[in-house]
């Protein structure tokens, strides 16, 4: 038998208990990172499909399922699923069945309510944002607004729509609380799609430049000027090519002449 001197054992099971103790905080460590990761992962893949609705990559109607769209992220079925169930909830999808889901088709009421919600929300944006807009910022809005010109002209649809939201969002941010920046996203999701189909679709789109206006606004701190030319770009412009569009979709055919 081995002997152990007076102290000696206890100090050995210390140490011994104390490397337990090590591995129990490394394993949590390790366990706490690998959640890390994980959530970071959902994020990542929820943000990327959301970009991707709201600027009209996925035409409304098409049916998505959670393996094409793994496949395409290269990543697993799981944080997909969780995603396409976080923009179901924000009104952004609608299931179709276990897997797979959609946009929503868009309906003349619908979008009346979508354009009545952009438009008291931006005004909104754009009054609170104005004091608050340096020159540094006016700067990038006009870039993008160029930006936005080259798209049109290249007749680039998916990039002149993330370029416009993106206008509208760098012109809000100053003056906007995240709730008001989430609703106003929020609406964005709901309109995206069908917009982006609505432009491709009708050759006479609404050009007047109110992004120009309401610089033009800014540059003079005219706040009343500002909510005119926001609200005219969403009745004028995205109304107006909506509803084009809506109406000349519900027509019936025209019968060919003789």
């Amino acid at each position: 038998m081995i002997k152990f001197q007076e102290g000696e054992r206890p100090k050995r099971e210390i140490q011994r208990l104390g490397g337990i103790r090590q591995d129990k905080e490394s394993g949590r460590t390790m366990a706490i990172e690998e959640r890390r990761a994980e959530e970071s992962l959902k994020q990542r893949v929820y943000r990327t499909l959301r970009a991707r609705v709201m600027s009209g990559a996925v035409a409304p109607g098409l049916p998505i399922t959670i393996n094409g769209v793994a496949d395409d992220l290269g990543v697993s079925a799981m944080p997909v699923r969780e995603a396409l169930h976080r923009l179901v909830a924000d009104g952004a999808l609608e299931y179709l069945d276990n897997r797979r889901v959609r946009v929503p088709e868009m309906t003349l009421s619908k979008f009346e309510e979508i354009i009545a919600a952009r438009t008291a929300l931006e005004t909104l944006a754009a009054i609170r944002a104005l004091p608050h807009i340096d020159a540094k910022r006016l700067a990038r809005l006009q870039a993008i607004d160029t930006e936005i010109d080259e798209a049109y002209a290249a007749n680039d649809l998916l990039r002149s729509t993330e370029l416009n939201f993106l206008f509208h969002r760098t012109l809000y941010e100053p003056g906007a609380s995240g709730v008001l920046l989430d609703l106003m996203e929020s609406v964005w999701l709901r309109l995206g799609p069908f917009m982006r189909l609505a432009t491709a679709k009708l050759e006479d789109s609404y050009r007047i430049d109110r992004h120009a206006e309401a610089m033009e606004a800014i540059r003079n701190s005219d706040t009343a000027a500002l909510a005119r030319a926001i609200e005219a770009d969403i009745q004028d412009g995205v109304g107006h090519l909506g509803r084009h569009f809506l109406r000349e979709e519900a027509s019936p055919p025209k019968r060919a002449t003789t």
